[in-house]
């Protein structure tokens, strides 16, 4: 079957199996332009939405919601170029990729609906790969609705599907997997190190190392098979095997080097766990509301006040961090606060960087030496490169010390000083908390690319098992096979050969319009 965009009778012929997607729609709300030209499009004909990539033309508004000084509404599809002579009343197409000033009216009633600035992206040399057009409207409630109406009523076009624009870019290959990835991190990025990671996979760098490593892979495939089919000629050349063994051992010590980031690239895209914790009236909860620049915690004088983990994200020093304020730890006097100081002590398990605090003014107490002797010790004694987690021990209520009297202790740890009241001595914590999250996090400026989602671990991790099995196998067929298994999971990591399962899970976080 032929789908033809302006064919009312197929898209009669799909009712059927596709009217089910409008099931879950909610009711229209008179204020939303995206939701009038849904409804209106259901109730108008009652044909369902076509699946992605079948060829229709499609529309959405790809700046945000609300009111603001201008909207984006595009479109992409064959019928993109006839959406725009319509809406402009215009013979011809303006000239490809240059803003053209048009009055764009109702098709229906010849209504003048606004006036617009429209590019117009022929296939393939646009986001798509489609023929696309993009309207610069004003961004007014009334005049987006008016516009996605129009658009609505011209025959071909249909209001696109969450992600479905760049699922039809990856479809066209304009985007391989790892950069439609990195497109989606990038519009949700909300600190400076996530769009750096998030602009550098959109660049490609990890599908063209992983494309690179693909290629090594196919090459000592090549000679392996080779040796097999011609081994007893003599046409080969000497050492076939032998090269095919090199490139395999030096293509596994860089998947090693690789999977072994310890979750930064993760971390990284879904933010550190840091945890502030110490004795009570030590100063965490002021930390934490100096931290997050809001009062997240109620600061008292009494210990205690703090009786339940109060978790905020905070922008530190450039990355995303999930910070938690926590019970002060001691032997709680009633079950309330024994309960809090357990999940404190649960809490501190799972940090991925503890901010220890003591009360620079009282560090001969018990229950300050009793932290250092527990707390701080024992995170203090692992290795860093065997430890998940890191250590940064704070002296709080550095302005209580005498300007002429002996400083802390000389026996501690390394240590930042620091007086929340003053805010003397925040400068060197976040410059201390910026290295710290660079080596949980990875640094996104330099480097290798990191591996930002589990799936990359997975597939990694799966192309170097299946090497492993290449190593050990004694029969040329089944150490070929092994090659083919580890190229396939570097292949499926850029896209090819993904499930749809997969793809769906991929492209639902992109929002209706991108």
């Amino acid at each position: 079957m032929v789908h033809s965009p302006t064919c009312p009778h197929l898209c009669f012929l799909l009712v059927p199996a596709l009217e089910p997607q409008f099931l879950h729609l909610q009711t229209p709300d008179p204020g939303d332009p995206v939701w009038n030209v849904r409804w209106a499009l259901c109730t108008r004909r009652s044909s369902g939405a076509p699946a992605p990539g079948s060829g229709a033309t499609i529309f959405a508004l790809s700046s945000g919601q609300g009111r603001c000084g201008i909207a984006v509404i595009r479109t992409s599809g064959p019928s993109s170029g006839h959406a725009l002579r319509i809406l402009t009343a215009a013979r011809d197409l303006p000239p490809a990729r240059h803003a053209s000033l048009r009055l764009l009216s109702d098709p229906r009633s010849g209504e003048p609906l606004d006036r617009a600035l429209v590019l117009w992206f022929p296939g393939p040399r646009s986001f798509t790969g489609e023929d696309c057009v993009e309207f610069h409207v004003h961004g007014g409630p009334a005049v987006v609705s008016g516009v996605l109406q129009a658009l609505g009523s011209v025959p071909g076009l249909r209001p696109a599907e969450a992600g479905e624009f760049t699922r039809r870019a990856f479809a066209n290959g304009k985007l391989n997997l790892t950069e439609v990835e990195g497109l989606a991190d990038l519009i949700h990025a909300e600190t400076e190190a996530q769009r750096r990671q998030a602009l550098r996979q959109l660049d490609g760098e990890l599908g063209h190392l992983c494309c690179g490593w693909a290629e090594t892979l196919t090459k000592a495939l090549a000679h392996v098979e080779a040796y097999i089919d011609f081994g007893e000629d003599d046409n080969l050349e000497e050492g076939v095997l032998e090269q095919a063994d090199v490139e395999v051992r030096a293509l596994e010590v860089a998947l090693g080097a690789h999977l072994q980031d310890a979750r930064r690239g993760q971390r990284l895209r879904s933010g550190a766990h840091v945890v502030v914790t110490g004795p009570p009236n030590a100063g965490k909860s002021s930390l934490v509301n100096l931290l997050s620049r809001k009062p997240v915690s109620i600061v008292s004088p009494e210990p205690g006040t703090t009786r339940d983990v109060l978790e905020t994200p905070v922008d530190l020093a450039g990355f995303p961090v999930l910070l938690s304020d926590t019970a002060g730890l001691r032997e709680g006097v009633g079950p309330v606060e024994q309960e809090g100081v357990r999940r404190a002590r649960d809490r501190l398990e799972q940090a991925d960087l503890i901010l220890a605090m003591l009360d620079a003014s009282d560090l001969a107490s018990p229950s300050s030496c009793n932290f250092l002797a527990t707390v701080v010790a024992s995170v203090g004694a692992q290795s860093p490169s065997d430890s998940s987690q890191r250590l940064l021990l704070v002296l709080n209520k550095s302005d209580l010390l005498s300007r002429k009297g002996p400083g802390p202790r000389p026996d501690l740890p390394p240590h930042l000083l620091l007086s929340c009241l003053t805010g003397e001595g925040l400068d060197g914590l976040l410059e201390a908390l910026r290295k710290e999250l660079a080596a949980v996090c990875g640094d996104p400026s330099t480097g290798s690319p990191l591996l930002t989602r589990a799936r990359h671990q997975h597939h990694l991790q799966g192309c170097l098992d299946a090497l492993g099995h290449y190593k050990q196998s004694k029969d040329l067929a089944l150490a070929a096979e092994a090659l083919r298994v580890a190229r396939g999971h570097l292949t499926q990591l850029t896209g090819g050969g993904g499930t749809e399962e997969i793809l769906d899970i991929i492209f639902r976080d992109f929002c209706v319009g991108k």
